[in-house]
């Protein structure tokens, strides 16, 4: 019965929502669509307490990639791209700034955290054009399951599995499953151990 109660509740949410969702896709028609992304996720993180945490993953659910109905994405975040994925069981805190990227089911993100869409978003090889100019590219960056990355983390690399990523840390490279890694820039300092 709750869960009936609660998938009810998320599609009313999804027809309240729906004005919303018709513009994006009106204005995307002749827009780009990740500027289109980014305006309005700041318009939905605005929208305080449960009602705005519903009514935010009802509208994302048909702006961006994917984003389950069994998510939460808390007030004050902002998505930057399009192509973002927020599987089942993620909860994304307040304040998080999220870019292009696959958030694997039961990730859990403290507040404050900023997934880059890579790290290679721009070039500033040539000392004679403004590094503004020189353009970049955005590479899709996976969080592994069931993977906790505390408060104020930069994500610049891949993530595995099951990791944890201590507050505050900076990710530039790949960590792999299992990892507890902490730091500027983190490193890897103790492995969990899958149960047998």
């Amino acid at each position: 019965m709750k869960a009936f109660v609660k998938n009810t509740v998320y599609w009313l949410f999804v027809v309240l929502a729906s004005p919303v969702i018709l513009l994006f896709h009106l204005l995307a028609l002749a827009g780009n669509h990740d500027s289109l992304t980014a305006g309005f996720s700041q318009f939905l993180s605005l929208f305080p307490g449960q009602l705005g945490n519903y009514f935010r993953k009802a509208a994302l659910r048909f702006i961006i990639t994917r984003c389950d109905q069994d998510s939460l994405v808390a007030f004050g975040v902002l998505l930057s791209h399009q192509d973002t994925e927020i599987e089942a069981g993620v909860y994304i805190g307040p304040q998080c700034n999220i870019g292009k990227c696959r958030i694997e089911k039961n990730c859990l993100l403290g507040s404050g955290v900023h997934i880059m869409s890579g790290k290679k978003q721009h070039s500033f090889t040539d000392l004679d054009t403004p590094i503004r100019d020189q353009g970049g590219r955005f590479e899709k960056v996976v969080i592994g399951e069931d993977t906790w990355i505390g408060n104020g983390a930069l994500i610049m690399a891949n993530v595995g599995k099951k990791c944890i990523i201590g507050a505050g840390s900076v990710v530039t490279d790949d960590v792999e499953d299992y990892s507890i890694v902490v730091g500027n820039p983190a490193k890897v300092v103790k492995k969990r151990v899958p149960q047998a």
